[in-house]
């Protein structure tokens, strides 16, 4: 973290309730380096204890073009109708940041070399852990779909994710897998009590699906003493005591905006301590708590369908920020040479999808004592999965225009790997069960005598945790062994 003295820090530290204002209001950037990318930055805030510290770090590390700071506009939906008419024209990327989340590392290497259409960073939260939350990298050819797109104002998911919906629909054709990245910042630490409430009540709205309840649970468990989880668990018995499972969605939006109000009058009525002055020393200390260490590269060398995106959130959730299915130019370039020198990888971690599968042996030789995962699966309920999902070159239609230069890139990335993986187009299951054993086969063979740096892993039979962490040499998770489909 940059230093500060105390006399800067408390200078940028607000203490009152929120602004209040309801408006966005245009800032002076950081003046990016002249050879780098234009960047914007658009700051979110309803008056979050952290909202001036985080605009001052986030100006100190991103070093945005201009900065918006979207300014206590409530509800939320109201806030991402009216930040999507902000004019980024001549800026590449926006990044969208809540005023919750403090920036501690220098970003701009990054968002130099970032081409990726969206990349959702991983935070470190004191109620969920390590979670993607908070921090959003969006291209504006996605800003700007996401605007032309209408929302389904009825639907509960959009009431609830009025942001992500919009994203999800945006992203379809330009983007077929969420890129995420670790970044060095600290979300929801240092918060007002009524926000902690209102957040975690929240959380708890979202949290009613069956992936998302035994995460919830999970986090739940493992929270410790102190006025902020005393509050934490009382958001959560609030929101279930008063939103059902199946009340009807008028009454979750109602709950919804009083939320705010709701918050405040049960924080008080709890009569906690008030919050000692936040210093310096407190950011630094629990900074230096979350930092990771340096770790080696870790591959993800499974073909399609079998668990490479429950393998790749699994990773996310032990620290290391892999990526998955990379359609950015430099990534293509590789693919097509075959020489395994992914651009990316000087910013990531490691790779689990796919595109690792042609060029495992060039990424072992380029990467001394890295580790590589190879998931396998029931060979028979393999091929009915392939075959369901046998991906389409065609690219399905995007609900905000024509074809453009970002889709096509998804077509060609998908046309090389299936030849380089597969060796043809239409669905063969003959062939395809023959590409799945020697592939095997050939992992096998070029690890072999080298068991510590080779592990296969059956996530679809229910291994997890228990052959992952002891493999990497780390604990496990806390949370579930993540299982998603793609």
């Amino acid at each position: 973290m940059d230093r500060l003295t105390d006399r800067e820090f408390a200078g940028r530290i607000r203490t009152g309730g929120p602004w209040g204002t309801g408006a966005i209001r245009e800032l002076e950037g950081g003046r990016p380096p002249s050879s780098g990318r234009c960047v914007d930055l658009v700051v979110r805030t309803v008056g979050e204890r952290t909202t001036d510290l985080a605009l001052d770090l986030a100006v100190r590390h991103l070093r945005p073009r201009r900065v918006h700071v979207v300014d206590d506009i409530r509800p939320f939906w109201r806030a991402v109708d009216l930040m999507l008419d902000i004019d980024h024209k001549g800026a590449s990327h926006v990044v969208l940041l809540d005023a919750d989340c403090l920036v501690l590392e220098d970003m701009r290497p990054f968002l130099d070399a970032n081409d990726l259409a969206f990349v959702e960073c991983y935070v470190q939260d004191p109620f969920r852990g390590r979670v993607p939350c908070g921090v959003h990298i969006v291209r504006t050819d996605v800003m700007e779909r996401m605007r032309r797109i209408e929302p389904p104002r009825n639907d509960i998911a959009w009431m609830l994710r009025p942001e992500s919906t919009r994203l999800e629909r945006a992203l379809r054709g330009v983007q077929d897998s969420v890129q995420y990245r670790g970044a060095y910042i600290l979300h929801d630490h240092f918060q007002h009590r009524h926000h902690i409430f209102a957040k975690l009540a929240l959380r708890e709205l979202r949290s009613r699906t069956e992936a998302s309840r035994p995460v919830l649970a999970a986090a739940v468990a493992r929270w410790g003493d102190g006025p902020d989880f005393d509050i934490a668990r009382a958001a959560v018995a609030h929101a279930r005591a008063h939103v059902p499972d199946n009340a009807p969605g008028r009454d979750v939006q109602r709950y919804i905006e009083r939320l705010p109000q709701t918050a405040l009058r049960e924080v008080e009525a709890m009569r906690l301590p008030t919050h000692p002055p936040l210093t310096l020393s407190d950011v630094a200390r629990t900074a230096e708590r979350v930092r990771t260490t340096d770790r080696p590269k870790v591959f993800g060398l499974g073909l399609p369908r079998t668990g490479t995106r429950s393998l790749r959130s699994a990773l996310h959730l032990l620290g290391y920020d892999v990526a998955h299915y990379p359609i950015d130019r430099p990534s293509l370039d590789t693919l097509a040479r075959g020489d395994g020198r992914f651009p990316l990888l000087e910013h990531y971690d490691g790779l689990v999808d796919v595109a690792a599968v042609p060029c495992f042996r060039e990424l072992d030789a380029l990467h001394r004592g890295a580790r590589f995962i190879i998931t396998v699966r029931d060979k028979k309920s393999w091929l009915a999965s392939l075959e369901k999902n046998w991906p389409d070159t065609t690219v399905p239609g995007s609900p905000c225009g024509p074809d453009d230069g970002a889709r096509s890139s998804v077509r060609r990335t998908r046309h090389l790997l299936r030849e380089a993986v597969y060796g043809c187009h239409a669905f063969d299951a003959g062939r395809l069960s023959r590409v799945y054993d020697e592939h095997l086969a050939a992992v096998r063979r070029h690890f072999a005598g080298r068991p510590g740096d080779l592990l296969v892993l059956d996530i679809a039979g229910g291994e997890g945790w228990e052959r992952l962490a002891p493999f990497l040499g780390v604990l496990a998770s806390a949370r579930p062994f993540p299982t998603e489909r793609g």
